[in-house]
């Protein structure tokens, strides 16, 4: 009985020692296994950060051809994939203006109605208001009269409401700035065709109109007494906004959902084939930056394929690597290679992180912003957004790190952009007497994107140096292009002598 019990009990050993060999196996097969996914997802870091390099010397590539692209698209229409927009805009706020002026801002789903009481240089903006409306989905695809109606309307209202202060002298006509961010064939200050309707709204009977008429026939239909005087994009607004207040504003970089810039030129570098040139000397210029692209954009993989499946595709190349309508998409698509090729997240595929534009750029700053020792932004947005739970820190400091290259690329690439514009208008470098030039910036990724702000501005005084940095101001112009309308208004306004 003895002997059988010995029996049992050595062979139990030997399963039992078995048993855990072929757990450790398994522990070492699967540690390895873990190990591989690692490594395979670390080379899709590595390599995604070499191709978006942007040394110094790259991003001056890039400024140059942008200076080249600029000279193109001014010396001849469709000479450039930069449209150089002649705006009409020859005369900027001084800040001498005094008045009652309005604004209306549409520039997609949602519009706003201003009014602005200028007070002259010593009293700048005594006081300003707005009325914010959404624009109802079936007025987007109807007919313009019943969009413009709709405007109209509106405006209208917050005219009633306002109190007998802001009423007109006799004798005098409420003046109205019309920001329009759609694609507009300007011909003067005040009046413009539209190109083309984008952002969702479709009323073809608006398209190849002017724009002004339309509106202001709308204001006769609903009893406004109102002169349309100046007509602008978001861009230019910001420019008379930025330069209002400040005489050194010669730009403006918009850096929001999109992107553009904008810059005054001299008159003589206007060839004579926009028409006669201004008597003032200068005009501003509408570039739509977001249009440019060179072979010395770092572009990759990612970006390729983000574009062929864009609605616009071949186009706005520059916006789709710095703008905030794509950054957080870029994240996105890289975030999914590593969850196919290297089971970033685990055996499946996270399905959220397959829908396109699921992480939105304001997450991704989030996400970038984190700065808990446990990264816990980090692990609430994959969980809320992606439905990605129990990541382990490692994998945190990962994505906050594909945050960081996106950002800095998109970041300095933009920098390169202002730097290009510098150097058309012969600022790029210190000038005799250190005159100062100002850019005016605007845009919820300039403005709540921090990390991305810094990464700018401190790549563009590396890009023209420090003595030269001192001369160049990066200033934040806020809803410059509600107010900058109102003031575009004020300045080309009728009643100038008065």
């Amino acid at each position: 009985m003895k002997e059988g019990m010995g029996k049992v009990a050595v062979g139990a050993a030997v399963i039992g020692a078995a048993a855990v060999v072929g757990v450790a196996a398994l522990v070492v097969r699967q540690r390895m296994k873990t190990s591989g996914r690692w490594a395979r997802a670390m080379g899709i870091v590595k390599e995604f950060e070499e191709k978006c390099g942007t040394p110094e010397g790259k991003l001056k590539q890039v400024a140059d051809a942008l200076t080249v692209e600029m000279h193109a698209g001014l010396a001849s229409e469709g000479g450039s994939k930069l449209k150089m927009l002649i705006s009409y805009v020859d005369s900027l706020p001084t800040g001498n203006e005094k008045g009652v002026f309005y604004a209306l801002d549409l520039g997609g789903t949602n519009f706003r109605v201003l009014r602005v009481e200028l007070g002259g240089r010593e009293e700048g903006i005594i006081h300003q208001e707005f009325a914010e409306a959404s624009i109802p989905p079936a007025l987007m695809c109807g007919n313009s009269d019943a969009l413009f109606d709709y405007i109209a309307e509106k405006l209208a209202s917050f005219i009633d409401e306002e109190e007998q202060r802001f009423h007109q002298p006799a004798g005098r006509q409420r003046e109205l700035g019309f920001t329009f961010s759609f694609p507009v064939m300007q011909t003067s200050i005040n009046s413009g065709t539209l190109i083309r309707w984008t952002k969702g709204f479709s009323i073809d009977d608006a398209v190849g109109q002017d724009i002004v008429a339309e509106l202001t026939e709308a204001l006769r239909r609903k009893g406004v007494e109102m002169r349309v005087a100046a007509l602008v994009n978001d861009t230019i607004g910001t420019l008379a906004g930025g330069r209002y207040t400040n005489n050194d504003v010669a730009v403006a970089v918009i850096l929001g959902t999109g992107t553009n810039a904008a810059y005054v030129e001299r008159a003589q570098a206007i060839p004579k084939w926009h028409g006669p040139l201004p008597q003032s000397g200068e005009m501003v210029i509408n570039m739509e930056w977001g249009n440019f692209r060179s072979s010395h954009l770092p572009l990759t993989e990612y970006d390729h394929a983000l574009d062929v499946e864009s609605l616009n595709p071949g186009e706005q190349i520059f916006e789709k690597l710095t703008s905030g309508m794509y950054l957080g998409e870029i994240l996105r698509r890289v975030l999914l290679k590593m969850a196919v090729e290297a089971s970033f997240f685990g055996d499946v595929v996270p399905p959220k992180l397959e829908i396109p534009f699921v992480l939105r750029t304001p997450d991704m700053s989030a996400i970038h912003n984190d700065s808990s020792s446990d990264l816990r932004v980090v692990g609430s947005k994959l969980k809320d957004i992606l439905e990605i739970s129990n990541t382990s820190l490692k994998t945190r400091r990962v994505i906050v790190e594909l945050c960081n290259i996106v950002a800095t690329r998109g970041a300095r690439l933009a920098a390169a952009g202002v730097l290009g514009v510098l150097k058309k208008m012969g600022r790029d470098s210190l000038t005799e007497g250190g005159e100062k030039t100002v850019i005016a910036m605007d845009g919820g990724l300039y403005e709540h994107y921090t990390e991305y702000r810094e990464c700018l501005e401190s790549t563009l005084n590396e890009l023209i140096g420090e003595e030269a940095a001192a001369t160049i101001v990066v200033e934040h112009s806020n809803d410059g292009s509600g107010i900058g309308a109102a003031l575009l208004a004020a300045s080309n306004s009728l009643y100038l002598d008065q």
